[in-house]
């Protein structure tokens, strides 16, 4: 097998190996990935380390290194972070993952003096929870986006989850499955994730409940919604936006 970690501050995901095909997933500067294979015109067939999402990338945003590298659960704690590899400056997102800054990897220098953020260090309070949830308020929807730089709303619930040491699938339709579901919205807590549906029922957005009457969400941006038993009312059209389906209680 062959692994390689991202060595930009985010790598698209793309469904076949195009620049214009779709974008269904980010990896982070320092995440690892499996690659199955290598094309001539630079596309690597991959799988996420993290995740196991699959879908194919550029082989020169990645340092091939042969190994997975061991989680630390240390990531960058700020908006935007400095650092330097192999003596040039890149800008990484928050929750860039600084498992690198611990691996031997000849020909690939790395060089980090900003904040550490360990993933679990906090007790899970609502204040944590609230705390973690709110860095990315106002961060701009963007389909397959998982970064400050742009996220979707399964996107933002994972990336706020691992910053929890709590690590979930990608996508809204596989994390419902994780959980204990919670009958009513009025005994719902902070931290519990809140799914809705289209009309035919499928899931098709996730949110994180801060109470019983308000969700964090990332649609059109990360912002904080009124939601009531039939789903969540846009705070500034006063429309309803989603159809909700179920609670999840993971903690």
């Amino acid at each position: 097998m062959s692994y390689a970690i991202c060595i930009v501050p985010v790598a698209h995901i793309r469904l076949v190996p195009d620049h214009r095909s779709e974008m269904t997933n980010q990896v982070l500067f320092g995440e690892s990935i499996e690659i199955y294979d290598i094309d001539s015109e630079g596309w690597m067939q991959m799988e996420s380390i993290a995740d196991g999402y699959k879908g194919y990338c550029r082989a020169n945003q990645f340092f091939l290194t042969g190994v997975v590298l061991q989680s630390k659960n240390e990531f960058t704690g700020d908006w935007v972070s400095e650092i330097y590899v192999n003596d040039q400056k890149l800008m990484i997102p928050y929750g860039s993952d600084l498992s690198i800054l611990h691996a031997d990897l000849p020909g690939c220098k790395v060089s980090y003096s900003g904040n550490i953020y360990t993933a679990g260090k906090e007790n899970l309070t609502p204040e944590n929870i609230i705390k973690l949830s709110s860095i990315f308020l106002n961060t701009a929807y963007l389909w397959g986006g998982k970064s400050v730089f742009g996220i979707d709303c399964s996107g933002y619930v994972q990336s706020v989850f691992k910053m929890l040491d709590i690590r979930l699938p990608r996508d809204a339709n596989t994390q419902v499955a994780i959980g204990d579901p919670i009958g009513f919205l009025e005994e719902s807590e902070c931290g519990d994730l809140a799914f809705f549906d289209d009309e035919e029922g499928k899931i098709i957005h996730v949110g994180i409940l801060i109470k019983p009457n308000q969700i964090i969400h990332s649609s059109g941006n990360v912002r904080i919604d009124p939601i009531d038993n039939e789903g969540i009312i846009n705070s500034t059209t006063k429309k309803r936006t989603h159809h909700l389906r179920v609670i999840k209680r993971i903690f």
